[in-house]
């Protein structure tokens, strides 16, 4: 068997082709099946209807299609939509539908579990459990599509559970499928990589020809705080990181939870904007989910507007996003901690952010 949809598309159109030929079937079989893939997906191969019955038959055998099952669907008042997915070994992943407009933005995991630790994030207080296949990362938009195709998402941001930059072989091949008119079809500037900065794969990732977004989950506009909120600036110092940034050819965006007390002071502007400056960053400013992990605290409203225009009055591009499915477990890692817990938890991260 062959997990087709970890594939390429052009390495299942080869695949395809190789094995209808094996079987003595026509060439222009293969233009039939490609786009039931990610163009028209098919949930199994029997709704294949324009196949004969043995051909998707002998498809189901060779080329099961890998789907996620929904263990929990969640809809806010704002229209944000979260999804706990069931993998076929029963572990768990989310993802998170945000509407805006015409807009459609999917937030998606690359990893069960989280091993960086970063202190308002609840992906990362469960721990790391493996890696997602090319399937099970795409399949989330896919999902979504099956469901709905006039729901299919037009932009989609790796921030969900992970890393995806510890999980670069999987991302790679994703992105492709994604982006591929025989696969997704989303353009690479609707597709946004979040990482906290995994060096040597964001190399990797900034040799890919296609206009792919980057996003850096900053936090922080020292090494000293930084290493405070996220232990990965351990191995991964903010200079370092600041460094290879400059040598990205493509505007990056920085995002910035600001966390009362921590990181949200003037001065924390005034070093975050000689930090953006130069790269002429756009800076996305995040508010902390309310009630979040012990110790940490939302900065005030009044305050984070106050941060904004510091910025701004340093000549930095900067945002302030609204939090999003706030009625819902909509933060990263969040319901599938609750699920695994029992309890209600309010953990931090920036998936229920537009």
């Amino acid at each position: 068997m062959t997990d087709i949809l970890s594939l390429t598309p052009e390495a299942a159109r080869v695949a395809l082709a190789d094995w209808l030929t094996a079987r003595g079937e026509p060439a222009y079989r293969t233009r039939q099946i490609l786009p039931r893939l990610w163009e028209r997906p098919v949930a199994r191969w029997a709704d294949a209807t324009d196949l004969p019955a043995p051909l998707r038959e002998g498809l189901e055998r060779e080329f099961p299609l890998t789907r996620l099952a929904v263990a929990a669907h969640q809809v806010s008042s704002d229209g944000t939509e979260k999804f706990l997915w069931t993998l076929a070994d029963g572990q768990a992943i989310e993802s998170v539908l945000i509407p805006e407009g015409k807009r459609r933005t999917l937030c998606i995991s690359s990893q069960v579990g989280c091993a960086l630790g970063c202190v308002f994030c609840a992906t990362g207080a469960m721990g790391w459990r493996r890696n997602l296949s090319a399937a099970e990362i795409a399949g989330q938009v896919r999902e979504i599509i099956l469901r709905d195709p006039a729901q299919a998402p037009t932009n989609v941001v790796f921030m969900g559970m992970g890393e995806p930059l510890l999980n670069w072989e999987a991302v790679d091949t994703a992105l492709t499928i994604l982006n591929a008119p025989e696969g997704v079809g989303i353009g690479a500037r609707h597709i946004t990589v979040s990482t906290v900065g995994i060096l040597p794969n964001l190399a990797l990732f900034a040799k890919r020809p296609e206009q792919f977004r980057l996003a850096v989950s900053l936090h922080a506009p020292t090494s000293a705080l930084r290493r405070e909120l996220m232990p990965v600036e351990k191995k991964y110092a903010l200079p370092d990181l600041l460094a290879a940034l400059k040598e990205f050819d493509r505007r990056v965006t920085l995002e910035y939870v600001l966390i009362a007390g921590k990181n949200d002071s003037f001065e924390a502007a005034d070093a975050l904007a000689r930090i953006a400056a130069p790269l002429a960053a756009l800076v996305n400013l995040l508010p902390l989910h309310p009630g979040g992990a012990p110790g940490l605290a939302p900065t005030a409203r009044n305050q984070m507007l106050a941060f904004e225009r510091r910025l701004k009055e340093r000549g930095v591009e900067a945002v302030l996003r609204r939090s999003r499915g706030l009625d819902i477990s909509a933060a990263c890692g969040q319901l599938r901690v609750e699920r695994e817990t029992g309890g209600k938890v309010r953990p931090q991260e920036h998936a229920g952010v537009e």
